[in-house]
């Protein structure tokens, strides 16, 4: 799974430190923390028809993560909805967007690690491009990866930041494997996480997801488990190791650059039928209602 480059984002009006400007102009301090360490934290956000769906759920992340990091500032959720704001309207965006915001601790006077070298900051970069959901509809191939995901004593997953090199090292041998995605595994063997994505398996109608110790707290996941909740579908939080991946039902994969997206082969064996399963496309079809109906205004006050 390669994503294609969209001709309607050559030229992009990026966000940068609050200054708008082209796509091929944007520029970024080499002192910036972001360039000197990936001392940044970040988020995805989805645009539906002028509203931002899980806004809220998304900055309250980027906002405790940089507290884990101990930044010195954080902007405020008014102030980063309303760069959001002033980046979409200068691409007179509404629909089909995706939004990478990006947090760093801010420019450094001189190159270094220690945070004390920051004497400006935080930036703020809002990266809206046009982008539908990123995997087709007809089932994803995954290899488990080599890479460990790694755990809290290592790197807790609940600091959604910029430093994505397992991730990386993943996504290189699943490419070398010709696969979409890699599955990746936590320290002790159970199932974590893709490079991108959550996971989900479905077995005799029960939908079981693996705990957060060593991934993000995705709120794509998060939507899913209440929309199970909400319509009656059996479901679980537990411990998933690779054999029960190998004889479920269905399987399938979430977050909000791809939504929810089957996952019909792993490890070269083939899942349920080979096809996006009934589970699966019921979740499918609640979560496209609830991002139909629910999220927050970007270009004028939320209900409420």
């Amino acid at each position: 799974m390669l994503q294609q480059f969209d001709e309607r984002n050559r030229d992009l009006i990026v966000n940068v430190g609050g200054r708008l400007t082209h796509r091929s102009e944007a520029a970024v301090s080499p002192f910036d923390s972001a360039v000197q360490g990936g001392d940044a934290v970040w988020e995805g956000l989805r645009l539906y028809d002028g509203r931002i769906f899980k806004l809220v759920e998304h900055l309250d992340r980027l906002r405790d993560s940089a507290q884990a990091l101990a930044f010195a500032e954080i902007p405020s959720h008014e102030t980063i909805i309303a760069e959001i704001r002033r980046t979409l309207e200068a691409n007179r965006m509404r629909d089909g967007v995706h939004v990478r915001l990006t947090l760093s601790r801010g420019v450094k006077y001189t190159s270094g690690m220690d945070p004390r070298l920051n004497t400006s900051g935080p930036t703020l970069i809002v990266l809206a491009e046009w982008k539908p959901p990123v995997y087709g509809r007809g089932g994803l191939t995954l290899v488990t990866s080599s890479v460990r995901r790694p755990a809290p004593d290592v790197m807790d997953p609940k600091i959604h930041s910029a430093n994505l090199i397992p991730s990386i090292l993943a996504k290189i041998e699943a490419n070398a494997a010709g696969a979409d995605d890699a599955l990746m595994l936590d320290g002790a063997g159970f199932v974590a996480e893709t490079n991108a994505t959550h996971l989900f398996l479905v077995e005799r109608g029960k939908v079981s997801t693996g705990h957060t110790r060593a991934c993000p707290e995705g709120i794509t996941r998060a939507t899913v488990l209440e929309l199970c909740a909400a319509n009656g579908i059996e479901h679980e939080v537990r411990d998933l190791s690779l054999a029960e991946v190998y004889r479920a039902d269905e399987m399938f994969c979430t977050g909000t650059m791809g939504e929810l997206a089957s996952v019909t082969t792993v490890d070269g064996r083939r899942i349920g039928s080979g096809e996006p399963g009934p589970v699966t496309r019921r979740l499918s079809d609640l979560y496209t209602q609830e991002t139909a109906r629910a999220g927050h205004p970007i270009f004028g006050e939320p209900d409420g």
